[in-house]
């Protein structure tokens, strides 16, 4: 005896809604897939940028709306006396601030510096001592976001009128707020500790890396190619006795 379903073969017959299916899936899985690999070309550039400090612009010669995040600047000018010291910032797990500082630059507009990270003294009711230099400096860092807000709300900071002060975030509008000028869109976030008044420098690029998104990509490709199997798979039916009674 002959193996089950030897005499009926497959045969292509699509099914109309697996094709609609996967005519409406297909493509999107194709776009997510190529819109994960100009995302990884997007971030190799941005980490190669990152890494070429050679890159910089000057920062009078250019508007700060259009800077992207982490790209070098240069800019000229002298700190101001104003200073904010951003709280719980921790290094090697010990307990610290990062400080903040207005900048004055030639020409007159004001920008907020960040100067790195100071260890915390061993008593709480106390701030390190953070100098201001003196004259005129340049200065190479990135552009950087403003210190997001804490998601449990914010510990009170220095009495107003005293500084530095004390924050748990430096949103845009407290810093103009508070230093009574006008600010730009971003801050500056010196480049290395060898910078005029610079502490401990180590930032890191705050970026998903190229490889993640290839991952990603590679993802979507597969499940693209899946659904082509699945479709022609479901699409080749096995020809049986429900059939051959209808055809007489």
């Amino acid at each position: 005896m002959s193996p089950t379903g030897s005499n009926h073969p497959r045969r292509w017959q699509p099914n109309g809604r697996i094709l609609v299916f996967a005519g409406f899936f297909l493509p999107l899985l194709l776009a997510l897939g190529i819109w994960q690999l100009q995302r990884a070309e997007e971030k190799a550039e941005l980490m190669e940028g990152w890494q070429d400090a050679s890159a910089a612009v000057q920062w009078a010669d250019s508007k700060a709306d259009q800077l992207a995040i982490g790209q070098p600047v240069a800019l000229s000018g002298r700190y101001d006396e104003k200073r904010w010291l951003l709280d719980n910032r921790t290094r090697d797990g010990r307990p610290g601030y990062e400080v903040l500082n207005l900048f004055v630059i030639s020409g007159g507009e004001r920008i907020v510096v960040n100067r790195g990270w100071i260890p915390a003294p061993r008593l709480r009711n106390q701030l390190p001592d953070v100098t201001v230099p003196a004259g005129e400096q340049r200065v190479m860092g990135r552009v950087a976001d403003y210190p997001d807000p804490p998601l449990l709300g914010a510990a009170a900071g220095a009495p107003a009128g005293s500084w530095p002060r004390r924050v748990q975030a430096l949103p845009r509008h407290a810093a103009a707020e508070q230093a009574g000028v006008l600010l730009p869109p971003v801050i500056i976030r010196l480049a290395d500790s060898d910078q005029p008044g610079a502490y401990r420098v180590d930032w890191v690029p705050a970026l998903m890396g190229p490889r993640t998104h290839y991952g990603y990509a590679l993802q979507w490709f597969s499940l693209a190619v899946a659904l082509v199997i699945l479709t022609v798979v479901a699409s080749y039916r096995r020809t049986g006795a429900n059939n051959d009674k209808y055809n007489g």
